[in-house]
């Protein structure tokens, strides 16, 4: 009899472990259960839809048939609990499921502020499918909108809103935008980029009431500055934790998420977790301990898959990736740059006069070794910086061929040579290497 993977959670981790389970054995039996959708999308694309960008059917990567055909068996269901001894899961709708080995995938939900009035309708987060279809009756014929938190989900809310003309104020804690993310010029230039497209962008500023109506629907916001804003839509967006209500009242270990080692494994026999939910049992392992990126969860998903088929290589992530788009611009980040520049490193940014473009590099002092990018308003080729910094090339390598890794080579000039000009100015005594 064939070994039978059941995964927890459809999105990103869990759906990338049952593919590439496949792609390694064409005997494993996998079962994928999730109450959310009865087939994977792509989350990161929630937003499109509501805009009218994207179906729903435009944000799945398979068609309906893909799942069928690779035999992975699809289950909408809920599972409502979890027995390790027995290896079985307990389904809302369905007889009990047992497995051989187990993989929990099941993410991350919003994160809640504890306040007074959360409860209220008008008032949510967005993650899921169900978040999403929420807010499509929430936001119906309103007539103004407050979005608090200063995360990437917020910005795309407020953006969201926007879009069907919906006046929105966005309540930021940092004195800029993603100020605890970005380092100060490129959370400036995102702070105006945000103002830019009419979206009233209150900085320094938190929630500390919210006020309803009798109808028990939300009508206003006060802020921590003391000021009242009516409105009949609250978005709360001040991040995400990691979901463990399947492993409460289980001897699954668990912290700020599930604990994992470097493959993966809990501390219960064939139970793995990866994706949001995870949390890495000590430093040195992934990026870092808790990494709920959509990127992050996609490489956990195929490290999982590898490890479980029998290549026991301990998960090696990589250099980190993220990108976002604010409005109309793109964001890309490589490696580590940190909102405030680390003792031992440098870093050159070249920002453009009057366009929201710019591109920073990170290196070491000591050993000149470059540790980061940073661009806003321009692409860089992912295998090109990866490499980069995978073979730990230095300053004085990178600067002289860093528009190879422009994906416009239309403005290699304008923009890379600027910032190799620069270079040279403040270290006129240093050699490139061509």
């Amino acid at each position: 009899m064939s070994t039978h993977v059941a995964i927890v959670g459809n999105g990103i981790a869990g759906i990338t472990a049952a593919r590439f389970l496949r792609k390694k054995s064409s005997s494993v039996r996998i079962t994928v259960i999730s109450d959310e959708t009865e087939h994977f999308f792509s989350r990161t694309a929630l937003m499109y839809i509501y805009m009218g960008h994207m179906t729903f059917d435009d944000t799945k990567p398979y068609e309906d048939w893909f799942w069928e055909k690779n035999r992975i068996d699809l289950v909408k269901d809920y599972v409502t609990g979890l027995d390790v001894d027995q290896k079985l899961l307990l389904l809302r709708d369905g007889d009990p499921m047992s497995y051989d080995v187990l993989i929990l995938a099941t993410g991350s939900q919003p994160r809640a502020m504890g306040l007074e009035g959360e409860e209220l309708k008008g008032v949510q987060g967005l993650y899921s499918m169900q978040d999403l279809e929420q807010m499509e009756t929430n936001t119906d014929e309103i007539e103004r909108a407050v979005v608090t938190g200063g995360g990437l989900i917020g910005v795309e809310m407020a953006e969201m809103l926007h879009t069907r003309h919906i006046p929105v104020t966005f309540l930021v804690r940092e004195e800029e935008y993603y100020s605890n993310v970005l380092p100060e010029e490129e959370s400036s230039m995102i702070s105006q980029v945000i103002r830019n497209h009419g979206i009233d962008l209150r900085l320094a500023t938190e929630l500390k009431e919210i006020h309803g109506d009798a109808g028990e629907r939300v009508r206003a916001v006060t802020t921590s500055h003391g000021e009242r804003i009516d409105c009949q839509f609250l978005g709360i967006t001040i991040g995400v934790t990691p979901n463990l209500s399947l492993v409460e009242n289980t001897p699954i270990e668990t912290n700020r998420g599930i604990l994992v080692d470097e493959h993966f494994r809990t501390n219960i026999p064939n139970v793995y977790a990866a994706g949001d939910c995870t949390e890495f049992e000590r430093d040195g392992i992934g990026n870092r301990r808790i990494d709920q990126l959509w990127y992050t969860g996609r490489k956990e998903g195929q490290a999982v898959a590898r490890i479980i088929s029998g290549d026991n290589r301990p998960y090696d992530p990589g250099p980190f990736f993220n990108s976002a788009k604010f409005f109309n611009v793109e964001y890309q980040t490589y490696g580590e740059i940190p909102p405030v520049l680390p003792d031992g490193q440098d870093t050159l940014v070249w920002q453009h006069p009057t366009e929201a473009k710019l591109i920073r590099i990170n290196w070491e002092k000591d050993s000149k070794r470059v540790v980061g990018f940073n661009l806003i308003g321009i692409r860089y080729r992912m295998d090109v910086c990866h490499r980069w910094l995978e073979e730990r090339k230095t300053i004085s390598e990178v600067l002289p061929v860093l528009h190879k890794a422009n994906f416009d080579r239309e403005f290699d000039a304008r923009y890379e040579r600027s910032l190799l000009a620069q270079y040279h100015d403040r270290f006129p005594e240093a050699i490139l290497q061509s």
